[in-house]
């Protein structure tokens, strides 16, 4: 019988030891990012842009928001060479460098008050670069931690990326808690507000020192030692995984999902020109337990993966969560606190993570070790560039005002969640490929026998490791 050496993947350290990583690192970078849509949604309709129209202020700070997603198709071509040809842990760390220093520069930024329209120019280049650095994240993590991981548990394993995303979401959305709660709102508007993006500093260098340990992966080393890799990655993809990669940014549009939880949600339920009254500090506990539940989701998802594929469980979680949403926004239209609680942990927390826990072994089993973090990176990037647009548009056809806002916003996210499940039912299924075939023509998955046998031997192993 196959060895997990020859099928591809490792055990032991090196599997934990990147995972580790790729959950620390995401989460850290993924905190720099989401205080920015906390703030957007929250606070800098007031800070940046003209008050005499809330209106007005609302769509342009959720705007700035979408801006941030401009910038990633770039990076992701930029950045997804790189980690194609540097390898995935310097992608990483120029990343980790990218977020850090411009998440802090927002915190330190004049308001509209002090130095007019400049406040909100220096906010958009800002968020670009912020835009340009996350895009590498997901795809050269992702590809780190599936590359190390042994064969059989590689939606396990790369699931963790996902678990560590949610953890900085729940980071993003506490360290405001206690500041819109405890501060008064002059001084939260005045310099509260500012602290959670100066912490980055310490998100900085928690960062570095993490992600300097890690190992390169051995496919990685392998394509390298050997000449296999490509003077231009995105090329190769382009050529050889066109298909692939649109199937990514159609699936890619399941984005729409945390973008109607926390974003438009947020601006609907506590910007006072929408009339529904939630408090600030109240609205931050509904993505807390949302994500908290999705923390502990996520690897069980990404376990049955393992067992039954990557499609079904993407599939009935984007139909599944596509129809919540109505319900999400109906339950904060009619003011009940607890009904949108309780919405937004089936949504978001739950039936959501049957997509979100598992892309990140889904999208790189489409690829081939030489262009895998481009060709996730710009499939992946470009689809959430078109839902991270949505926020203004949200608040374009439904604004301040207008009746049937559950409706609007709900048929239009179910619709786009549609897209999305067709286009990974569309998709190759790859659990059972060994990871050298991953991306290649006429790849053929090893037998359910065979594999049911590798994982057990692949479980057996870490269970062994731990005792």
């Amino acid at each position: 019988m196959e060895t997990n050496a020859s099928v591809g993947g490792g055990h032991g350290s090196q599997a934990r030891k990147a995972t580790a990583s790729g959950w620390i690192g995401s989460a850290l970078e993924y905190y720099d990012f989401f205080i920015y849509a906390q703030a957007a949604a929250l606070i800098f309709p007031q800070l940046f842009f003209p008050s005499g129209n809330p209106k007005i202020a609302i769509v342009a700070s959720l705007a700035t928001y979408g801006v941030g997603y401009v910038a990633r198709p770039i990076g992701a071509l930029v950045l997804g060479h790189w980690g194609d040809t540097h390898g995935r842990k310097n992608v990483l760390l120029v990343c980790m460098f990218l977020m850090g220093l411009s998440t802090m520069a927002v915190g330190l930024l004049p308001t509209y008050q002090h130095i007019g329209f400049l406040a909100p120019v220096l906010l958009v280049v800002l968020r670009l670069i912020q835009g340009f650095a996350v895009a590498g994240e997901i795809s050269g993590a992702s590809s780190m931690i599936l590359e190390h991981a042994p064969f059989g548990r590689r939606g396990y394993y790369a699931s963790f990326t996902l678990q560590g995303v949610q953890a900085g979401q729940i980071l993003a959305a506490a360290v405001f808690l206690p500041l819109a709660y405890y501060m008064d709102d002059a001084s939260f508007n005045s310099w509260g507000w500012r602290i959670p993006f100066l912490l980055s500093s310490v998100v900085l260098i928690a960062g570095y020192i993490i992600r300097r340990e890690v190992e390169e992966t051995p496919a990685f080393a392998k394509e390298d030692a050997s000449g296999g890799v490509p003077r231009s990655p995105i090329v190769e993809a382009f050529k050889y995984n066109w298909g692939d990669m649109v199937r990514v940014v159609l699936c890619s549009l399941m984005n729409v999902i945390p973008v109607v939880a926390t974003i438009f949600g947020a601006a609907y339920a506590v910007q006072a020109s929408y009339g529904i009254g939630f408090s600030k500090s109240l609205y931050l506990w509904i993505p807390v337990v949302g994500n908290i539940v999705a923390v502990l989701v996520i690897p069980y998802v990404g376990n049955l993966s393992d067992r039954i594929g990557r499609r079904l469980p993407i599939i009935v979680g984007a139909l599944g969560a596509g129809l919540l949403s109505f319900a999400y926004l109906y339950a904060i239209s009619i003011r009940n606190v607890p009904l949108a609680m309780v919405m937004s942990i089936l949504m978001w927390g739950v039936i959501y993570q049957g997509y979100n826990a598992i892309f990140p072994s889904f999208y790189p089993e489409l690829f081939p070790t030489r262009s895998r973090v481009s060709a996730m990176a710009i499939g992946q990037n470009i689809g959430t560039t078109i839902t991270a647009l949505l926020p203004a548009l949200f608040a374009y056809v439904a604004p301040p005002g207008s009746h049937n806002v559950p409706l609007t916003i709900g048929a239009i996210t179910f619709a786009i969640t549609i897209i999305a499940a067709v286009a990974a039912w569309s998709a190759r299924e790859n659990f059972r490929v060994k990871l050298s075939d991953l991306g290649e023509p006429g790849a053929v998955p090893i037998d359910k026998l065979s594999y049911e046998a590798l994982r057990a031997q692949s479980l057996a192993a870490g269970k062994k490791a731990i005792a």
